[in-house]
């Protein structure tokens, strides 16, 4: 799930803001937004007292927030007070803060940004390409990850429809695919390339063969899933196995032909590194 954890965290002025998509819309992590409007050292304190004043007064603010899953510092998902952008803007309003109308113009856009992106989805994907491009990622491999994105989404959006719901199924027939495809678990893999970090996308280091059968792994299942009528984690998990397998043998047969393997230790890790020195050249 980690291509859908992207668009899940936002930033405002170098402060981590949460957010998840509910009943159509985004809703934002109360206890995040407080923490970048306030000088408070314990934002959730802050919350509380807040949220108790805000029922005093009779405000219906505190019974609109939804407790909803976010995922916090541990990696696991806990469920934590959640507002809408209309409810968002009410609790803003109740903060006394210098940031206060900035971060409305803030959270009025990143709303209204999802919204286009429905209505055209082509738009995301622009975002998603700026980004690459910013990061310094060429062209041709954009292309593709481009493309891995749109498959993948295919794929757990089938997922979602054959009773597969909670995030670490997705993450095990995530695997079972890159343990057929490649030989390791995502994990593994992330430690093959050197990345450390919890948020970095081992997707986001592959090379373009790397990319091109991360993409046939997932499209043979998602078509193989479709054509089992697989349902539940069991099923699934066969037909994952079964699409990391296509994807194992072409790769194979390519390392045969080649005398290479495809499968590197070769990652982006200098890549915005390479790009801030090729700015200051340019603006001397």
């Amino acid at each position: 799930m980690q291509e859908e954890n992207k668009q899940a965290l936002v930033v405002f002025q170098d402060k981590k803001i949460r957010r998840v998509w509910h009943n159509g819309e985004w809703y934002f992590s109360v206890v995040d937004v407080v923490g970048a409007l306030t000088e408070s050292g314990d934002a959730r304190k802050y919350w509380n007292k807040l949220s108790q004043r805000l029922r005093e007064e009779g405000s219906e603010v505190v019974t609109n927030c939804h407790q909803l899953k976010l995922p916090a510092s541990d990696g696991k998902n806990y469920e934590t007070d959640c507002a809408n952008t209309k409810n968002m803007f009410r609790i803003i309003q109740s903060i006394p803060s210098k940031h206060a109308e900035p971060f409305k113009l803030w959270l009025a856009q990143v709303g209204y940004e999802r919204v286009q992106e429905i209505e055209n989805p082509e738009l995301a994907q622009n975002r998603v390409k700026e980004y690459y491009e910013m990061k310094g990622y060429p062209q041709s491999w954009i292309e593709k990850r481009l493309r891995g994105i749109a498959i993948r989404q295919e794929l757990t959006d089938e997922w979602k429809g054959r009773e597969i719901h909670e995030e670490k199924d997705f993450a095990i027939l995530t695997n079972e695919i890159s343990k057929a495809t490649f030989g390791k678990t995502v994990q593994e893999y992330k430690d093959f390339k050197g990345l450390e970090k919890k948020n970095q996308n081992v997707r986001d280091h592959m090379t373009d063969w790397e990319l091109i059968f991360t993409m046939l792994g997932e499209k043979a299942t998602t078509d193989i899933t479709v054509a089992k009528d697989a349902k539940g984690l069991a099923e699934c998990k066969e037909t994952a196995q079964k699409g990391g397998k296509i994807a194992q043998d072409a790769r194979l047969a390519l390392e045969k032909e080649t005398g290479k393997t495809i499968i590197t230790k070769n990652n982006f890790l200098g890549l915005q590194e390479t790009k801030k020195l090729e700015h200051k050249k340019k603006r001397f």
